[in-house]
């Protein structure tokens, strides 16, 4: 675990590397692992997230700003931040987890993210977890469209040809890896008429098909 790197990248330093090492820490590795710090980073990020929502869009009501914090703080939005950090090379994972991929499986990389927050919050206080969220989500901040709220990448995608007349994509799934109760499945977003070809992964198909459209239409709105 390379933890200078990794505080240069989420421009913090821990006073000790306790924290840090658990945030790191799965619970098939051992104890003590991550969970509780995680429970701790999510609400630290849906409280700094619901603020800056607050304040950037004074406009919007109630509801609207709901579905922008749950955009902003799905699974694939954590998993997201987590792959920008490297988070997956860092992690400390049990050799079953390490065998099955376990350090590029969403769900393990989201929570790792909030357990990550969750450190920071108990190492620095709320100022510097709130400091390092922003930094971390600047890049989905600014990105925000309101006009799109409530509506999912695939949705949005097929809005976005349609209204270019263009073949809506083509979904197929490249592998299903894990085990029957914890799968993670890669999916494929196909839009010949474009040459454009994404992948995106995540527990369940919907998820992965999820990331890909939205990798789409990242890559054709440009």
């Amino acid at each position: 675990m390379d933890r200078e790197r990794l505080q240069k990248s989420i421009a913090y330093r821990f006073s000790g590397p306790g924290l840090l090492v658990q945030a790191l820490t799965h619970r098939s590795y051992g104890t003590p692992h991550n969970e509780r710090l995680e429970f701790l980073g999510d609400s630290v990020v849906n409280c700094v997230v619901a603020a800056e929502l607050f304040e950037r869009f004074g406009a919007l009501p109630e509801g609207d700003l709901s579905r922008l914090r749950a955009h902003l703080v799905r699974q694939q939005a954590l998993h997201g931040i987590a792959q920008t950090l490297g988070l997956g090379e860092h992690l400390q994972l049990g050799e079953g987890e390490v065998k099955s991929g376990g350090s590029a499986r969403p769900s393990i990389l989201a929570d790792a993210f909030e357990a990550l927050v969750g450190a920071i919050f108990l190492d620095g206080g709320f100022a510097a977890a709130r400091d390092a969220v922003l930094r971390l989500y600047e890049p989905l901040l600014a990105g925000l469209d309101p006009q799109s709220l409530g509506k999912d990448p695939k949705t949005l995608l097929q809005e976005l040809l349609q209204s270019r007349r263009i073949a809506l994509p083509r979904y197929s799934v490249l592998a299903t890896r894990g085990a029957a109760h914890e799968q993670n499945f890669e999916v494929e977003c196909v839009i010949p008429q474009l040459s454009v070809r994404t992948t995106g992964s995540g527990n369940s198909r919907r998820i992965a098909e999820q990331e890909a459209a939205m990798r789409a239409f990242d890559q054709i709105r440009g």
